[in-house]
């Protein structure tokens, strides 16, 4: 779903036809991409009008406050809520410097 919304937030207003025909060869099934787009239009991401046979849809969330949302669901997920967690990993696998890592204390801190 992430990489359609990243596709979605790329064109704007658009078909599922639309977002389909940005997917190299193989694409997945139009039948498919309709399908994510109700569901992401269910959960509150999309909205649409109609035009001649189908639909027009554009996102009404912002692409920071998807990735707020999808984030907050990944640690609930897979890492138990904890967020110390997820900085740990960061840390552990370099990502994150010792710089930023006391820039965020200053941030907590403050």
């Amino acid at each position: 779903m992430i990489k359609l919304m990243e596709r979605i937030w790329q064109l704007g207003e658009c078909t599922p036809r639309e977002v389909l025909n940005l997917y190299p060869e193989p694409q997945p099934l139009l039948n498919g991409i309709q399908n994510t787009f109700q569901s992401l239009e269910r959960k509150g991401y999309l909205t649409h009008r109609s035009q001649g046979r189908g639909y027009v849809y554009w996102p009404i969330v912002e692409k920071k406050s998807y990735g707020k949302t999808k984030l907050g669901s990944l640690v609930d997920r897979f890492l138990d809520g904890s967020v110390k967690e997820l900085v740990t990993f960061f840390a552990r696998e370099q990502r994150i410097s010792p710089n930023e890592l006391k820039e965020i204390i200053d941030l907590i801190e403050n």
